[in-house]
């Protein structure tokens, strides 16, 4: 099945372990990440996948800002809405079985889970869905993988919101409920 083999293969992946780095240089670097999931480096695009792919992998946020981390330094990159973009998603199993697993722009499979939540930002008329990758970084959901969400939610009352405003369309998956906006 197209999901577990997606899983497996984002398992194998090596990630360098830029937790653990504490690098004392510091700089800052023309790179930015576009709101459309294009990484930029001095105004041009970065057009060789495998290096928007590392990169990607040493990608951090701290409290002071997105940054490129290696062992001897961490150099600041621009990211103008999220770093990455849920370019699709893979569903396994149904009712409360149901697992939803979102494929990243740079290869990251990323299931929808309590580790891994959805919010929506934005307002109603325009909504901007988000799902946590990692540690703090971001994927946007783009409109066409969100508008295949809604098709499969399901209208259901938020047992925690104030009388009259609980009609919520929900996505489950691994057990709980994620809301994609109200009804």
């Amino acid at each position: 099945m197209i999901y577990d083999t997606l899983l497996a293969l984002d398992a194998e992946r090596a990630r360098p372990p830029v937790h653990a780095w504490h690098p004392t240089r510091t700089g800052r670097i023309d790179i930015r990440i576009a709101a459309d999931g294009l990484w930029y480096h001095e105004g041009a695009p970065i057009r060789r996948t495998a290096l928007v792919r590392l990169f990607a992998s040493i990608l951090r946020l701290d409290p002071d800002g997105y940054c490129l981390v290696t062992p001897a330094e961490r150099l600041f990159v621009t990211v103008d809405d999220a770093p990455f973009i849920a370019v699709d998603f893979e569903i396994k199993g149904t009712g409360l079985d149901q697992r939803v697993l979102f494929v990243t722009n740079v290869g990251d499979a990323v299931p929808l889970d309590d580790a891994h939540p959805l919010r929506v930002g934005g307002h109603v008329d325009a909504p901007r869905p988000y799902v946590m990758v990692r540690d703090g970084l971001e994927a946007r959901i783009s409109r066409a993988v969100f508008y295949r969400l809604v098709d499969l939610a399901v209208a259901r009352d938020r047992p925690d919101a104030p009388a009259g405003e609980g009609d919520v369309i929900s996505i489950r998956s691994a057990g709980s409920w994620f809301d994609l906006g109200t009804v």
